[in-house]
């Protein structure tokens, strides 16, 4: 099975790869925008799957999704996000995307959503997919945030390490990291401890 992974975040996407290799049968290739991504389907095709971030660069939205859904006789395409809302997973869908696949899915999930999809199946977790649009975020600080970056800074409030925090959430270390640096930049934090302490100031925990 060949699969190739199109995002411009380095771990995240190192990361994909040592979920999707570590099954043993599961061949990948990287790149970094949406052009890369179909320069490699022209000398290191044809792919299973081609797993494409919503928000790198080239995509434009759906726009490069249809492109790359088109090209060169026609691709299975899959859309990843971290912050995509329901409806771009819907139009994604609608428009003929192998599948929606977050950014929060766990490396189970994820495998098997990629499994799922090269099969000839159509994915979307259900829990994203009916889930109730959120309400107003409570305060600015939790405005800045996602949903997963709330879990982990929940996690740095109750002084959990990083191992910890991806246990409790089914992730990989990495992954937690990744969210730590991001919500430390969001929130003007240095460490653990300040992005804590700011947390409480907000009364978010």
């Amino acid at each position: 099975m060949k699969i190739l992974i199109a995002d411009d975040h380095d771990l995240l996407r190192d990361t994909l790869v040592l979920f999707l290799e570590g099954e043993g049968n599961i061949e990948t290739a990287t790149a970094s925008d949406l052009d890369s991504a179909l320069a490699l389907v022209d000398t290191k095709g044809p792919f299973d799957l081609i797993m494409l971030d919503y928000n790198m660069p080239g995509m434009n939205g759906l726009d490069g999704m249809h492109k790359a859904l088109n090209y060169a006789g026609g691709q299975r395409v899959a859309l990843m996000s971290g912050i995509a809302t329901r409806q771009v997973a819907e139009d994604a869908l609608a428009n003929g995307a192998a599948g929606f696949v977050p950014k929060t899915l766990s490396a189970k999930s994820l495998v098997n959503a990629v499994r799922f999809m090269t099969m000839g199946e159509q994915y979307a977790p259900i829990d994203f997919m009916t889930a109730e649009e959120e309400e107003a975020a409570p305060n600015a600080l939790a405005e800045k945030l996602s949903r997963r970056e709330l879990q982990v800074l929940e996690g740095l409030s109750k002084g959990k390490s990083n191992k910890e925090i991806a246990r409790d959430l089914d992730l990989q270390e990495p992954t937690i990291k990744l969210h730590v640096k991001t919500l430390y930049r969001k929130i003007g934090a240095g460490n653990r401890t300040q992005a804590a302490l700011i947390a409480k100031d907000e009364g978010l925990f």
